[in-house]
C-alpha cells in the first residue's frame, strides 16, 4: 500500500520545483494524495480494516493542514495544486 520509488520520483518530477525537491508543500500534498487514493481503494475492498481507516484519517488530516498552510502562504500555488490534483477548495 506504499508508493514504490519510481512512482514517488514521478510525483516529485511532476510537482517539485527541482529534481530533488521532496519538502515543498506541493510535493508533500501530491504524495499524500496518491497514498490516500490507494488506501481508499483498499478500504472499498476491505471495509472492516479499522487500522487502515485510522491511517487514512491521519493522512487526510495531514494533507488538510499542508493545504491550509499553502493557502495562507501563496494562494496562486494553492489554486494551481488543487486544480491539478482535482481537490475541492474552501
Amino acid at each position: 500500500m506504499t508508493l514504490n520509488k519510481e512512482e514517488k520520483q514521478e510525483i516529485i518530477k511532476e510537482f517539485g520545483r527541482h529534481n530533488e525537491d521532496t519538502g515543498s508543500p506541493e510535493v508533500q500534498v501530491a504524495i499524500l494524495t496518491s497514498r490516500i487514493l490507494e488506501l481508499t481503494e483498499h478500504l472499498r475492498e476491505h471495509s472492516h480494516d479499522e487500522s487502515s481507516r485510522r491511517g487514512l484519517l491521519k493522512l487526510v488530516g495531514q494533507r488538510r493542514r499542508l493545504l491550509t498552510y499553502l493557502r495562507g502562504e501563496d494562494y496562486q500555488r494553492y489554486v494551481a495544486l488543487t486544480d491539478k490534483l482535482g481537490l475541492r477548495r474552501k
